[in-house]
């Protein structure tokens, strides 16, 4: 993604691009499943929504259903989309509670349009009318990562991106800049460079290993440490959204693609031994596997620095917030589109590592507070993990998030940062967290009006959906990743 993201946006008379990477070094692979920033990145460095969804076995994705989360039986999406009407802005939430108050046991999935096409199994892509309903969400995409990594190198190549194929066996650095100064390949060739992007992940060879950038330990927060990835074989329809379920000692995943299923089990080794953890993922499973699960062992924090001197980590070697909202890949995204604007000359200039460690800082901490939410903000009675995270101390910046809402719903809202109002209000409410107050202002409409507008609103979403095509439907007409023979006889059926 760096590579091609460089490639794409800056002129080859501006800097050679050279990526250095070895077959025989496996990658993590298991982030499957994204966010809608994915698709400002894709189009911003000139891929075909279409080719890429063809080459990648992907399927759209319109937001995350959460299960057993906030408390067993409880179901909620995140979705990637207002709730309400397309001006109704922030004030919506209140005006909805303002109608429980007066009786109507509406629920607020109601009144959003991708959570109401998610539960139906549809998709369209959304309407260029802003003020229409069908506008008021996003949407990103499942795909199989190491075909996404696979096209990238197809694309990134041709644009002059030069890949090196070797294991790096030493780091070259300068005894008095402390700068890197060269690769030294295992087979003795030598890779010089004025500036270096570590994409070494876990290891963080450049950062952590050669210029000791500390480890900052989250894990306090966000226990979980171990990960189980499993494919199984391809589910019976297409669900046009991720599924989390929670589970005693953490939680699993199920992510459709075309070809196949992702399946996963991300928990805590502190309460649940690995072989327990193996047990109850293949006994939930619906589809017969595709392989065995390979154990993925991690640590929820990040580098106290994501760049130093003439090294900036990209990914797992700046951090790792685990996979629960999709956030991995995002970051990768983000920490590039940060850079290009900040990209140094030769020469040195802190205040460039300053800014961008300070907007990667933001991202971080504000995604933490996200993930800790969901852990933290449960009822749960059936197991030691939920109630650990339950009675543990948070940071105050997520305590005053939830004090706030619990007083007076507010929901944050910040210029930087991934997560908006309509994900915080999806959370805190799927959860269990009720506001006790609404905001006064909302009383300035006369009630029955308020409640026919809304009875409307929710009616006009529900119509709207019915007239969406099916995912499965869609996806086969948009981007079929089948054969080319069947690709060719679904179009003469489509003909006929």
């Amino acid at each position: 993604m760096t590579a091609a993201g460089l490639a794409a946006m800056l002129p080859r008379s501006r800097c050679t691009i050279r990526l250095v990477e070895s077959d025989e070094i496996g990658i993590v692979g298991v982030g499957e499943a994204t966010l809608p920033p994915i698709k400002n990145f894709n189009d911003s460095i000139g891929i075909d929504e279409a080719d890429m969804m063809r080459a990648t076995n992907a399927t759209f994705k319109l937001g995350i259903d959460f299960v057993d989360w906030g408390f067993e039986g409880s179901s909620y999406v995140h979705p990637f989309g207002i709730h309400g009407a397309a001006d109704s802005g922030h004030r919506f939430h209140h005006q909805w509670l303002r109608s429980r108050a007066a009786g109507r046991d509406w629920s607020v999935e109601d009144f959003s349009f991708a959570i109401a096409a998610a539960r139906a199994n549809r998709f369209a892509f959304p309407a260029s009318n802003k003020q229409a309903i069908n506008s008021t969400f996003a949407y990103a995409y499942h795909f199989d990562a190491s075909l996404y990594s696979k096209y990238l190198r197809r694309i990134s190549e041709p644009r002059g991106v030069s890949r090196i194929e070797g294991k790096v066996r030493d780091i070259e650095q300068d005894p008095e800049s402390g700068d890197i100064r060269a690769l030294v390949m295992e087979s003795g060739e030598r890779i010089a460079g004025d500036f270096f992007i570590d994409c070494s992940g876990f290891r963080s060879l450049m950062l952590a290993g050669k210029l000791g950038v500390e480890w900052e330990d989250w894990s306090k927060w966000l226990p979980c440490d171990r990960a189980l990835p499993l494919p199984t074989e391809r589910c019976g329809d297409l669900t046009p959204y991720t599924r989390v379920i929670a589970m005693k000692a953490g939680w699993r995943w199920r992510i459709p693609l075309q070809h196949r299923t992702g399946n996963g089990y991300v928990f805590s080794s502190r309460f649940i031994d690995e072989d327990k953890a193996r047990e109850e993922l293949l006994q939930s499973l619906d589809e017969p596997t595709l392989a065995e699960p390979r154990l993925l062992k991690f640590q929820a924090g990040r580098r106290l620095s994501s760049w130093r001197r003439n090294c900036l980590a990209v990914g797992l070697s700046s951090g790792f917030l685990e996979p629960l909202e999709s956030t991995s890949i995002y970051l990768i995204q983000v920490a590039i589109m940060h850079l290009l604007p900040l990209l140094p000359t030769r020469r040195h200039d802190q205040r460039l590592v300053d800014e961008f460690n300070l907007r990667m800082d933001v991202e971080y901490e504000r995604i933490r507070d996200f993930l800790i939410l969901h852990y933290h903000l449960n009822s749960r009675q059936d197991s030691e993990l939920w109630r650990y995270c339950r009675s543990m101390d948070v940071p105050e910046s997520l305590e005053r998030k939830m004090h706030l809402f619990r007083h007076s719903g507010v929901v944050p809202q910040y210029k930087d940062g991934l997560f908006t109002p309509p994900s915080w209000l999806a959370v805190f409410l799927g959860q269990g967290l009720m506001p006790e107050h609404y905001n006064p202002l909302t009383d300035a409409m006369p009630l029955e009006q308020l409640l026919d507008e809304l009875g409307e609103l929710r009616a006009d979403i529900s119509d709207r959906v019915e007239e969406m095509p099916r995912h499965a439907s869609i996806l086969v007409r948009y981007a079929n990743a089948a054969q080319p023979s069947d690709a060719l006889l679904h179009e003469a059926e489509m003909r006929l």
